[in-house]
């Protein structure tokens, strides 16, 4: 019996002269602050059309991520199915793009990466970029953090990079990265840096600000006004609970010292409003400290959230 095709088509991508870059945006792993979802979202509201879909029955464990079936008085009426799928968006200068999103898949990752590289060439694709958000010890009080990596050094962060060499769990966005650069094809990612305290929680600024660096580094005109409200509102929240936390207080304070002293070597100018007054003294907790306040100051988090009776 033949193998069952991973991806359909229903349409061609419009002709270009110019360069035609596919932009990648997986939700799940590495999406600290939902930021790829938000991303991902916003760019599916421009003006797009469906050029093709990967059988999610193939690459998905949906046991994992079960599905959401809709109950109507006395029968289930509808089911809404996860997607992979490959769109043609235009952008606000009217130039199209491909955008491949959806949940990132569970299974036979080295068939999508290579179903994955022949959307690539059908399609005359000259540079695919990843999107990605990566929890990272800095503050919200500080402009996020972005890190672009990939084989276009015209288009790649500094050099001196603050990771250094490591090794981190696999991740379909990487992987991608890694074989469609052995095969010859232009590959970024961009990977946008959420303060680890906000991972788990929507965090609208960090999709601005991938979006703002896909603007910045592929030219596309990509406006962001639809998420400053919403990150406006995140941000008072996040204010609020400044107040009502000292264990918060002393973990942000910590860390924009950090990050303060960290952009005075490399000369890099911070804002200009202070954070001495947030810790009177100036002790900043070690690394394992500011660890445990974090993990205690999600775990309250998630008690307002859920009414839990051991709050207040």
């Amino acid at each position: 019996m033949s193998e069952r095709p991973l991806v359909t088509w229903y349409g061609e991508p419009t002709p270009t002269e110019g360069r035609r870059v596919l932009v990648h945006a997986f939700t799940g792993f590495l999406d600290a602050g939902g930021a790829t979802a938000m991303a991902a979202r916003l760019l599916q509201s421009r003006e797009h059309r469906l050029l093709a879909t990967f059988d999610v029955d193939q690459v998905l464990d949906y046991r994992a991520r079960r599905p959401v079936l809709t109950f109507v008085t006395d029968h289930f009426a509808a089911v809404d199915m996860p997607q992979i799928s490959l769109h043609e968006v235009i952008d606000q200068a009217g130039t199209p793009f491909l955008l491949l999103s959806g949940p990132e898949p569970d299974y036979q990752w080295q068939r999508f990466a290579d179903s994955v590289l022949e959307v690539v060439r059908t399609t005359g694709t000259t540079l695919t970029v990843g999107l990605s958000a990566i929890p990272w010890p800095a503050p919200h009080t500080r402009p996020l953090g972005v890190t672009v990596h990939g084989n276009v050094p015209s288009l790649v962060s500094s050099p001196h990079s603050l990771v250094g060499n490591i090794q981190v769990p696999g991740h379909i966005g990487g992987l991608l990265e890694l074989r469609l650069g052995e095969a010859g094809e232009q590959a970024i990612g961009i990977a946008t840096h959420v303060p680890h305290y906000l991972g788990q929680f929507e965090y609208p600024a960090a999709a601005i600000t991938s979006l703002e660096a896909l603007t910045s580094t592929t030219g596309l005109v990509i406006p962001v006004d639809d998420l400053r409200a919403p990150a406006s509102r995140a941000e008072g929240e996040i204010a609020q609970q400044l107040q009502n936390s000292e264990e918060f207080v002393t973990i942000v304070h910590a860390l924009e010292q950090q990050y303060d002293q960290l952009a005075a070597l490399r000369g890099t100018p911070t804002p200009a409003a202070a954070s001495s007054d947030l810790a009177p003294g100036g002790q900043v907790p070690s690394g394992d400290e500011i660890a445990a306040q974090v993990e205690q100051f999600l775990a309250d988090m998630h008690d307002r959230e859920s009414g839990d009776p051991r709050e207040g």
